[in-house]
């Protein structure tokens, strides 16, 4: 299996790149700057340099050729503007969208965030932030694709203990990073999760 994960120098997506390539599966990895190359490559992946602001359909018709999945885990990160919100965490999420209904991949998991609302009131950078994710995550559920939205609490970097709290509301106010991949690495092998219990082991 590969998977294309955007974002791919983020600190889940670097540790999602590990846990794949130990299972036997291949990954590309979409990155802006050149000198996260190296990084990529150490954890196990492919590193695609390529701007999902500026890209052209044809250059992502040619990235995802061959993958088998998508991990929409890119971000524009803490300090920009609301304008990048935009354009990163929405507009590229649709971008990736687009261009998996036109030659695939089918599989599409995106890394959303707790109370993302693309309806969300506010002019502060993260209403904005839970805007453009909210808005990111209608587009996936309307976009015929076979998807998973994962929202995540805050996150830390602290080591995860393989059980999550999973569901439309939770007690725990953070969840390691680590447990946050795990969960991806899981949902990628599935068509449809079934949480029956408020806890499940990943």
């Amino acid at each position: 299996m590969q998977t294309l994960i955007a974002g791919g120098h983020g600190k889940i997506a670097l540790i999602l790149t590990g846990m794949l390539k130990d299972r036997g599966g291949r990954v590309r990895s979409l990155i802006r700057n050149p000198d996260h190359a190296s990084d990529v490559r150490n954890a196990g992946g492919d590193p695609v340099v390529l701007d999902l602001e500026a890209t052209t359909p044809e250059e992502l018709d040619l990235v995802l050729t061959d993958c088998d999945a998508i991990v929409f885990a890119a971000g524009a990160g803490p300090g920009s503007s609301a304008e990048r919100k935009d354009s990163v965490d929405h507009m590229g999420a649709v971008h990736l969208i687009e261009a998996a209904k036109r030659v695939g991949p089918r599989r599409y998991v995106i890394v959303s965030s707790t109370g993302a609302n693309p309806d969300r009131e506010g002019d502060e950078i993260f209403d904005a932030y839970l805007r453009a994710k909210g808005r990111a995550d209608r587009d996936l559920a309307e976009s015929g694709l076979d998807f998973t939205i994962v929202r995540p609490v805050g996150l830390t970097d602290e080591e995860g203990t393989r059980r999550i709290d999973a569901g439309e509301e939770v007690s725990q106010p953070t969840i390691p990073r680590d447990a946050v991949a795990g969960v991806l690495a899981e949902v990628l092998n599935l068509s449809l999760i079934h949480i029956s219990e408020p806890t499940r082991p990943y």
